[in-house]
């Protein structure tokens, strides 16, 4: 069982038999009247985020979320094949487990893994990744404007605007928490 005093961000807590992760909280203490703590919480089964208020004190259950090291391997359709670096098992997950995530997945990328009850929940990327770039228009000679920028198409298929200089073939570094060009890859 966990307080609400014992509340952090990212705490996953089962709320009336739901998964839920605990995105921000405020404890209240009014001048009149007892404290309360004020919460948003985001479920894990549809991903809708709710305010909630809870008493100061009030207990909860919470719930064991296990971090595993995975490495991406390769993509077979809407399977996205994954290796344990623990045990070297071989896990796959469908696209629609992973949602955003699949924007990111280059061959060999090391993420963590987020099982509750051995049932994947989410993946943690790194704050940056580097994606080779397959397609994009040719960047006009001379322009060095940091203002323009043009779409280009990386190699796993995700759009993304990226600088005038950049041309296909490049590797360049995308921030996973935004979604936006970070700079030229190695």
């Amino acid at each position: 069982m966990i307080s609400t005093n014992q509340f952090k961000a990212g705490m996953a807590l089962l709320l009336d038999g739901e998964l839920y992760l605990l995105v921000e909280f405020q404890h209240v203490k009014p001048g009149k009247g007892s404290a309360f703590v004020r919460t948003k919480l985001k479920s894990i089964k549809n991903g809708a985020v709710l305010s909630k208020t809870f008493d100061a004190g009030e207990k909860f259950q919470d719930a064991f979320i296990e971090k595993r090291a995975l490495q991406f391997q390769y993509r077979a359709g809407d399977s996205y094949h994954f290796m344990d670096l623990e045990t070297y098992e071989d896990r796959f997950f469908q696209a629609s487990e992973l949602a955003e995530a699949v924007r990111y997945l280059t061959e060999n990328l090391e993420v963590k893994g987020e099982f509750y009850e051995s049932r994947l929940i989410g993946l943690e990327l790194p704050t940056t990744v580097t994606i080779k770039v397959v397609e994009s228009d040719p960047g006009l000679r001379g322009d060095t404007s940091k203002a323009s920028m043009k779409p280009a198409i990386l190699e796993t298929g995700f759009k993304i605007q990226v600088p005038l200089f950049v041309e296909p073939g490049e590797q360049i570094k995308v921030d996973t928490r935004t979604g936006e060009y970070a700079g030229r890859g190695l």
